[in-house]
């Protein structure tokens, strides 16, 4: 099987780790980034590590809890089982007064742990849960389609299930209000658009399973960019709330206080509470096509001060996937997929596209960032 290889290294950063595997990088004079520049201009001033908000979050948390009057629940929060819908999760039953209802999409890939952190959460909390089944047969044949495409960003039938089938409950049921757990504090550096295309793009996701898949998507949910950033805030009112940026958010912390409060169990990685992530993160990206995801991650917490970069490069000279258990990792997503291994392996072997190749709604995402940003409404960094 491939393995993970190093050739001659890339130009990193001098003050995170992002480097030159990210094609679109650019460094200033002193060798500092502009994922760097961008997180010091554009969210630091504003964002302030979570400090000085409590006005805006007790605001939040009123019209939120207003809206809700009558309705069993006053709002749904997307939960993966992970450490920031967990932590979301908390803080919005027991910090903001709200009355959530947990809204689970399960696309076929939920780890056990995954499984047990949601439990603990909704069980201790007091909270209700309620859970989406994906059409598997579907998702398998899509997932397929994309391996076959030979994109990197073959986590995006699941990516778009998730929060299109929690846009499509929250319309039908008339909330208001869908709460995630994105957030500066881990996520001030986003992966670049190489490394992980739009997750909403239903045009890509329609062309690349025209070429490639085999069964039509029936009941598959589909969302479009337009529909979800116009139509359902502008028209419908329906709001996406990031209560993580009005208040002090720290990784290390906040997983202690899981685990002593709940019984949380952690995960090697973020976002690896799904074994497809899991494999797609710490073998596809780096191994097909030299993305580490954990630059950015650990590029996060560096600028937010929870990570030194001696101790990020320290964690990127080991593998980013477990070398002794890669292989079972392998044979267990080719048998959910219903391919040999040999098939699977021979993905990686294909030609490697982007989404450029494929259809794609591009150029309405770079308009739609750019009046975003102009009227203050979107404040993350370069992507």
């Amino acid at each position: 099987m491939p393995t993970f290889k190093r050739s001659d290294p890339p130009v990193v950063c001098v003050r995170c780790v992002m480097d030159t595997t990210d094609s679109a990088i650019q460094f200033d004079e002193c060798g500092v980034c502009d994922h760097c520049t961008s997180y010091d201009s554009k969210i630091a001033p504003v964002w302030k590590s979570g400090e000085g908000h409590k006005d805006q979050l007790s605001k939040l948390s009123q019209v939120i809890r207003l809206s809700g009057r009558g309705r069993d629940f006053d709002c749904i929060i997307g939960m993966s089982g992970g450490i920031d819908s967990s932590y979301l999760l908390y803080a919005a039953k027991e910090l903001m007064g709200l009355r959530p209802l947990v809204f689970h999409v399960d696309a076929g890939w939920n780890s056990q742990i995954a499984v047990n952190n949601i439990e603990r959460l909704v069980d201790g909390l007091g909270v209700d849960l309620f859970t989406e089944v994906i059409d598997w047969e579907e998702m398998k044949d899509l997932q397929r389609a994309f391996f076959r495409s030979g994109v990197s960003h073959i986590d995006t039938p699941q990516d778009h299930a998730f929060f299109a089938t929690m846009y499509k409950f929250a319309t039908r049921h008339g909330i208001k209000h869908i709460l995630t757990g994105a957030n500066y504090s881990t996520e001030c550096i986003r992966n670049p658009l190489e490394w992980m295309y739009y997750q909403s793009d239903s045009r890509q996701i329609r062309d690349i399973h025209k070429q490639f898949g085999e069964r039509p998507l029936k009941n598959y949910p589909l969302t479009s960019i337009l529909w979800h950033k116009v139509w359902l805030p502008h028209v419908r009112g329906i709001r996406v709330e990031r209560p993580l940026n009005l208040m002090p958010y720290v990784k290390e912390d906040a997983r202690q206080f899981l685990v002593d409060r709940f019984g949380w169990q952690p995960y090697p990685q973020k976002h690896f509470e799904s074994r497809f992530t899991r494999f797609y993160e710490s073998y596809w990206l780096p191994v097909r096509f030299g993305y580490d995801v954990r630059k950015v991650q650990f590029s996060s917490l560096i600028l937010t001060g929870q990570m030194t970069r001696e101790q990020a490069l320290e964690e990127l000279r080991n593998p980013p996937y477990d070398e002794a258990t890669i292989g079972q990792e392998i044979e267990f997503v080719a048998n959910k997929l219903d391919v040999s291994v040999d098939e699977l392996m021979s993905y990686m072997r294909l030609p490697k596209k982007t989404f450029r190749d494929y259809r794609n709604q591009q150029q309405i995402y770079n308009i739609g960032a750019r009046v975003m940003r102009a009227f203050g409404m979107e404040l993350g960094g370069k992507r």
